[in-house]
């Protein structure tokens, strides 16, 4: 039961993460101006009387039904991730001498779904604040990893055995995605991905003039320079080439990672895998450029993303508690 639950969790996790990149890139993250219901019901305004009452209450805030219930959409499925992990926190007690990984674990995962549920009421509160935007990301992503790694832990898996220093780069490649995660979140909730539209260059050159302390000034509102004027391009810019910058390290990193793992006892279809799934995060990363950032694209990239931090869990499952 545990380890079932454990996979159907990661699993409602990835969809989590994916509807909540749409709900964001198709800009229906402020759908429902109240947290957690929606125009102070539980559900989307439908009949005429609930529709007049919700503009009562919010009359510079009309409703659109179409962002309105996939906001909603969103939350139900957040709401029934919520009690999944709790369902799971309580089995892991219980089973807590039978099973591969601490209780503990699973206990900090109820801690964390709770901190995401306070980061999406401020996303609505605080009117999509680019930090609070990406904390909110890293805290699905994270989660989806923790709920993974509970999931590979109780699957009848081969443990690899490898040099210290491998062991450390591989592990170090869990940090390192999460740093691009990171930085894909910042660039995203900044809506800085079309800042430099041509590629590998950005507005024709190697190093483009860019304002590093207002790119990742944390404090700012939404569209804002830390002294309330408007946040210039040369910020935009800087948020996204960083970004494109830390691709470059991932890329460069994984393409090491996987020289280990070829020479390693590691299913040779998770190597295969993980390198499709970066090949094809660095080419939707060009094409969201090239096209102008098309809805699915933009999607399938954050889906890329937590897929990548998936495949590395999996490999990292294999090498701990050999």
């Amino acid at each position: 039961m545990f380890k079932r639950l454990s996979v159907l969790a990661a699993m409602l996790a990835f969809c989590v993460v994916v509807l909540g990149a749409y709900v964001r890139l198709s800009d229906a993250g402020l759908g429902c101006p109240d947290w957690p219901g929606c125009y102070g019901a539980l559900t989307v305004p439908q009949s005429e009387a609930a529709i007049a009452s919700a503009q009562n209450a919010y009359p510079d805030k009309p409703l659109q039904h179409a962002k309105a219930w996939k906001e909603m959409a969103h939350r139900y499925l957040a709401g029934s991730l919520g009690v999944l992990v709790l369902l799971i926190a309580i089995l892991a007690y219980r089973q807590r001498r039978a099973l591969q990984t601490p209780w503990q674990l699973s206990a900090g995962l109820v801690g964390l779904i709770v901190l995401q549920a306070l980061l999406g009421m401020w996303t609505v509160t605080l009117l999509l604040k680019p930090v609070i935007v990406t904390l909110h990301l890293l805290g699905g992503m994270t989660t989806l990893a923790v709920l993974s790694w509970i999931a590979f832990r109780h699957v009848s898996i081969q443990r690899l055995v490898l040099k210290a220093w491998q062991l450390r780069w591989l592990e170090l490649a869990l940090l390192v995605w999460i740093m691009q995660v990171l930085l894909g979140g910042w660039t995203s909730s900044n809506y800085a991905a079309l800042a430099c539209t041509d590629f590998p260059t950005c507005h024709g050159a190697w190093w483009p003039e860019m304002d590093m302390g207002e790119a990742f000034h944390l404090t700012r509102a939404l569209g804002e320079s830390r002294d309330g004027g408007q946040l210039h391009l040369n910020a935009l810019t800087a948020i996204q080439w960083v970004h494109r910058l830390g691709a470059l390290v991932v890329f460069a990193w994984l393409l090491v990672s996987l020289r280990l793992l070829w020479q390693s006892a590691i299913p040779r279809w998770l190597c295969v895998g993980l390198l499709l799934i970066l090949l094809c995060q660095i080419g939707l990363g060009i094409a969201n450029l090239i096209l102008q950032l098309p809805l699915v694209l933009a999607v399938m990239h954050n889906a890329g993303a937590a897929l990548l931090g998936v495949c590395l869990v999996a490999i990292n499952a294999r090498l701990k508690h050999k």
